[in-house]
């Protein structure tokens, strides 16, 4: 079988990861055809290091079009993800693309019913599926060992930037430039997994995000969500990127126990009976049921982390193997990132689905009115 020729479009922090790796061989089945980038002189030191049967395209559609790839792998900046791939998949290509699926879910979902009626292996890169922590985790509330979910708080605040970062680039952190701050760029794989391992999406959710909070920024840096499920569980997502030293802790509480991840170790506090039979028998007005700490056997590190997505996508393509992260799920966690936005624009409840309309027109105003749309 030919090994299936893939073209990296975009050769920032991400784009040029995926380059080297492809270009040493790390990936079975898979050869670097060509790269892309509008800026030459980076197009030219990147392709230069992946070897001489690599061809450099300043634009994207020259690539698409070029016949020297089977597949891309979008990693360009967050709002031209489904433009990109819409395209790919008119010239019958497979797509992978980086993380955030997009900057609004109305354009996503073109994107994703483009997928659909090409027919093309799609996917999006959400490495942290690979992590066997939160593999683990999906596999112990999937299989039940969990009960049902209750509750939900994951605090994630170990994002720290300084303003230096933000003055790097007069489109960072503005709405015309990235549409978005920590939820779309250092968060997307929390509200990923927040919903991949629980198999739950909200019915409704209430956020308060700081924008430019202790920065001069214009898009949110500081978010506090509360959720609501439709069998009563709730959960509060924080997140910042202004706050040090942070933390990163994810708590999963059901009928069965609770489980905790935090400094790359999971626990699980399994209770002897559920809470629901225990509330229902008992006979004492101060007990609790009893627990014991079930000791989780994970497989050593983080997995195989942005090349482990790469290899399943081209199986996938070479062989039919289902994705681990079909690019179709990447509109669920943006979906959460809209509706906190949208939450604190309102000053109000969202409710899902989202009022995707409702959400893009007020993105609209803002960008218009950003810094960046008026340099």
């Amino acid at each position: 079988m030919e090994p299936v020729r893939i073209g990296v479009i975009g050769l920032g922090n991400m784009g040029l990861g995926h380059a080297k790796y492809l270009s040493k061989g790390e990936v079975e089945g898979a050869v670097l055809t060509a790269v892309c980038d509008g800026v030459p002189e980076r197009l030219s030191r990147v392709a230069g290091e992946c070897g001489p049967g690599v061809a450099a395209y300043e634009s994207a559609s020259d690539l698409l079009s070029s016949g020297k790839v089977d597949g891309v792998l979008i990693c360009t900046p967050h709002y031209s993800h489904p433009a990109l791939a819409i395209e790919a998949f008119r010239h019958g290509l497979h797509v992978l693309v980086e993380k955030p699926a997009g900057v609004y879910t109305r354009q996503v979902r073109e994107m994703n019913e483009a997928a659909a009626a090409s027919g093309r292996v799609y996917g999006i890169m959400y490495n942290q599926r690979t992590n066997p922590m939160y593999c683990k985790l999906r596999d112990l509330i999937q299989s039940g060992e969990l009960g049902e979910i209750r509750r939900l708080n994951w605090i994630i605040t170990d994002w720290y930037r300084p303003q230096f970062y933000y003055n790097s680039g007069g489109w960072r952190a503005t709405w015309a430039g990235e549409g978005g701050g920590v939820l779309l760029n250092q968060a997307p794989h929390q509200l990923d997994l927040w919903q991949w391992t629980t198999g739950m999406m909200p019915t409704r959710i209430r956020a308060f995000c700081a924008f430019g909070k202790h920065r001069d920024i214009e898009v949110e840096n500081e978010v506090t969500a509360f959720a609501e499920y439709a069998n009563g569980a709730t959960a509060v997502f924080i997140t910042s990127t202004c706050e040090t030293p942070g933390t990163n802790r994810f708590e999963v509480t059901g009928d069965r126990g609770k489980i905790v991840i935090e400094g790359g170790r999971m626990s699980f506090w399994q209770l002897d009976v559920p809470e629901s039979e225990f509330n229902r028998t008992t006979r004492e007005g101060f007990a609790h049921p009893g627990k014991r700490l079930v000791e989780i056997e994970l497989e050593p590190g983080e997995g195989e982390q942005h090349a482990g997505i790469t290899r399943d996508w081209v199986r996938a393509i070479r062989e039919g193997t289902p994705l681990l992260a079909p690019g179709e799920e990447g509109i669920h966690g943006l979906t959460l990132s809209n509706a906190m936005l949208l939450s604190t624009w309102t000053d109000d409840w969202v409710e899902l689905p989202l009022d995707e309309e409702r959400f893009h027109r007020m993105l609209e105003h803002r960008i218009r009115n950003s810094r960046a749309a008026k340099a």
